[in-house]
């Protein structure tokens, strides 16, 4: 998909440092997004519920309301909605938790530009391409449980409980190549949009978690088989 299909996006900037958020705006700007500045995080959500956006950038230290409290509420309203968060904050903690709450990626400060504008990019693509894959096949059934991608609401036998998109997409990446080993590279290039150099254990993580919610004994996983030294493969048959 070429970048020009993404022009006219409107990206929601939250980012309480007035000159930061004002060079974003106008960077954004540049590149054919329409942008909107929240200095807190009272504000963003009220500039949530006014406008359709297309994605969030959000700054995890704000007045009033944190970045991870607005992500959660951004979360409720609007499962599919994707989150960027961007912080000074640099653990592996904060990023996972970033993550639990439903960002989609997460990007530290000081960074390059060119960086962050590829993250928005590669976000919106992977947005099209999660609403295709929900159109085909809305709702997947494996097991004892049910997945329904459209409102992230899922079923393991009956408990009910709900991905967050990240998970969501993760899981819909998998379905789409389910019986195929599949890296920890190619997951963090293709779902994540990171660099796998850098980042080693969040698809650890993020499986671990699938586990918990479909299998039926985690220390004997059926569906998300680990392959060692090569990755993993989804078996639901």
């Amino acid at each position: 998909m070429q970048k020009q299909n993404f022009e006219n996006a409107n990206i929601l900037l939250v980012e309480d440092e007035e000159s930061l958020a004002k060079g974003l705006e106008y960077n954004l700007s540049e590149e054919g997004y329409i942008v909107d500045i929240a200095k807190d995080g009272k504000q963003a959500i009220k500039l949530f519920d006014k406008k359709e956006y297309d994605l969030i950038v959000l700054d995890i230290m704000l007045p009033y309301k944190n970045g991870f409290e607005v992500a959660d509420y951004i979360r409720k309203k609007n499962p599919q909605m994707p989150i960027l968060m961007l912080t000074a904050r640099t653990s592996l903690d904060d990023r996972v938790k970033g993550l639990e709450v439903g960002a989609d990626d997460y990007i530290t400060k000081p960074f390059h530009l060119k960086e962050l504008l590829l993250r928005i990019e590669g976000m919106l693509r992977r947005k099209s391409w999660y609403i295709k894959a929900v159109n085909t096949n809305p709702i997947y059934k494996f097991g004892h449980n049910e997945i329904n991608f459209e409102t992230l609401r899922c079923t393991h036998r009956k408990h009910d409980f709900q991905l967050t998109h990240f998970e969501a997409m993760l899981m819909k990446y998998l379905i789409e190549n389910k019986g195929r080993i599949i890296s920890r590279k190619e997951l963090l290039e293709n779902v994540w949009n990171l660099n796998p150099e850098v980042e080693t254990r969040t698809v650890d993580i993020f499986i671990s978690r699938l586990r918990k919610y479909f299998e039926e004994d985690i220390s004997n996983p059926i569906y998300f088989k680990s392959v060692r030294s090569s990755g993993y493969i989804f078996e639901p048959d």
